[in-house]
């Protein structure tokens, strides 16, 4: 494996050639280090926010990798996921049963939400928050994994439950979940590099348990493992039974490629983990995972990155909420509004830092 220095120092280099490949009006935009004059720690605030839970529970961590991804993957990078109210109507992503009960996480968002207040006011969106948190829980879980994310995004103003149901979810097939991230402009194999942070965390019994006894059948899934998950899971399981299981047998706390291992076995958690040997072309992206744990590690930055910078609001779009599961009220919109000179950074139109 590749020394932790080494890696790194690759990690800055990918960073450095993904961000000078985006268009130029983006690269104007999302930069590594935006906040270094607006919020010189606005990253080691939320750093501590995130450190701070998970010294507490460590679990928060694939929480918080979760928030990112469902975030971006509806309607792009603008802290939709946290807004507790639709101001449109109707509800939000978050309590959409994609996301409800599963996403957890948004109190690390709010302690840091707070402390930056307290440090440099209307200034930090919570998009970039879940940015910055999702990257410090890789490194937490990861250990030797550490990336630069280009930040700038500011917040939306709609949270539409109804888009959450676009997220690709734990019963879809091959094709469906290439399709589901082709649609994000993330190829295929992107697609199975962040499944690989399954490593990390939980899942409900009503994610797998129903569509796991048709695996059985079918010779998909390892018999002893769906009598461990049959004792586990209630028999009338549902949407609202609020048990839960590792997705990772052997290291469900650390950001191995532990998962990539586990699949050939038969003992991915979900029938869309499962779909990932089943398909040719997705299998040999499996078999070079599970063979090279650096390797995976270094494409997991690439397309964490490259996630981040799905349809961001930017410039003048959004707002800088001050509570992120509210949109702001007319007043501090406005108030807000007057602040986006403060906000972008003198020279935007220079090329994305690599620091």
């Amino acid at each position: 494996m590749a020394s932790s220095s080494g890696l790194a120092g690759l990690a800055v280099l990918v960073t450095a050639v993904l961000c000078l490949q985006l268009p130029a009006a983006s690269r104007a935009q999302l930069q590594v280090g935006f906040y270094d004059t607006t919020c010189p720690n606005a990253e080691s605030i939320v750093q501590q926010a995130v450190a701070d839970a998970f010294a507490t529970n460590s679990g928060v961590a694939a929480g918080l990798i979760r928030l990112h991804f469902h975030d971006c993957f509806v309607n792009g990078c603008d802290a939709s996921v946290l807004l507790s109210v639709n101001p449109a109507g109707g509800d939000p992503e978050r309590d959409a049963p994609p996301n409800n009960p599963s996403l957890r996480g948004f109190e690390v968002v709010d302690a840091a939400r707070a402390a930056l207040e307290q440090s440099c006011p209307s200034t930090v969106s919570c998009a970039d928050i879940l940015a910055f948190a999702a990257r410090d829980s890789i490194n937490l879980t990861g250990s030797d994994v550490f990336y630069q994310v280009p930040s700038g995004r500011r917040d939306g103003s709609v949270s539409n439950g109804t888009l959450a149901f676009t997220l690709p979810g734990p019963n879809l097939t091959a094709e469906e979940l290439v399709k589901g991230f082709a649609d994000r402009n993330m190829t295929a194999e992107e697609m199975v590099v962040l499944s690989g942070t399954h490593t990390l965390g939980r899942s409900h019994c009503s994610s797998f348990i129903v569509r796991n006894r048709e695996r059985l059948a079918s010779g998909t899934i390892s018999p002893a493992y769906q009598a461990l998950l049959e004792t586990l899971c209630p028999a009338n399981t549902n949407q609202t039974t609020n048990v839960t299981t590792e997705i990772d047998l052997s290291t469900p706390t650390v950001l191995d490629n532990n998962y990539y291992k586990l699949l050939p076995l038969n003992l991915g958690l979900h029938f869309s983990d499962d779909q990932l040997i089943r398909n040719a072309t997705l299998k040999d992206s499996v078999d070079a995972f599970a063979a090279n744990e650096t390797l995976w590690k270094e494409k997991l930055v690439a397309a964490m990155i490259k996630m981040g910078e799905i349809q961001p609001k930017t410039g003048a779009e959004g707002e800088i909420r001050l509570n992120c599961s509210i949109v702001n009220m007319a007043s501090s919109s406005s108030s807000s509004s007057a602040r986006l000179i403060e906000v972008l950074r003198p020279g935007s139109d220079s090329e994305v830092a690599s620091s």
